[in-house]
């Protein structure tokens, strides 16, 4: 497998926001209902050509549980990317997010790209609106979208 550039991306949100199978989705192109809560990490890789370059994205899906934030942490360093999930459906898990973003921002690198992302917007019964979730991102200068835009790109 050969490829021009290596990068470290992670994904985190509270837990049963879906971070495993946006992992499942983008990798393996798999969608599993019954996902099981991820247990420490999960890691998956894919190749993606970007300007002519091969490059090797390794993912890394963490736990959402507080008791394992102690290991989840350690996966911050090296990151080039983060994916800070939250389930549109769930007012909780976005309340949260300022609390992942600071993790990010103390325990990451300080160049690492965070992007927040609204997942299950298949869903109707939303409890967190596109604005209040672009009003956090605008604030905090990171990127946003809702997860279906994201997956039909690629």
């Amino acid at each position: 497998m050969d490829f021009d550039i290596c990068m470290k991306l992670i994904i985190v949100g509270d837990s049963g926001v879906g971070k495993t199978n946006i992992l499942n989705r983008f990798t393996k192109n798999i969608f599993n209902e019954d996902n099981k809560s991820t247990i420490g990490v999960e890691f998956g890789t894919k190749l993606l050509e970007i300007q002519n370059h091969t490059v090797k994205l390794q993912i890394w899906d963490t736990a959402g549980q507080e008791r394992y934030k102690a290991i989840t942490v350690a996966y911050y360093k090296g990151s080039k990317g983060a994916l800070i999930v939250f389930d549109l459906t769930r007012k909780e898990t976005f309340k949260n997010v300022l609390r992942w973003y600071t993790d990010i921002k103390q325990n990451g690198e300080k160049d690492t790209c965070i992007i927040l992302v609204g997942n299950k917007s298949d869903l109707e019964e939303r409890e967190v609106s596109f604005e209040e979730a672009m009003s956090f991102a605008e604030k905090y200068s990171i990127n946003f979208i809702f997860l279906l835009e994201f997956i039909s790109q690629f």
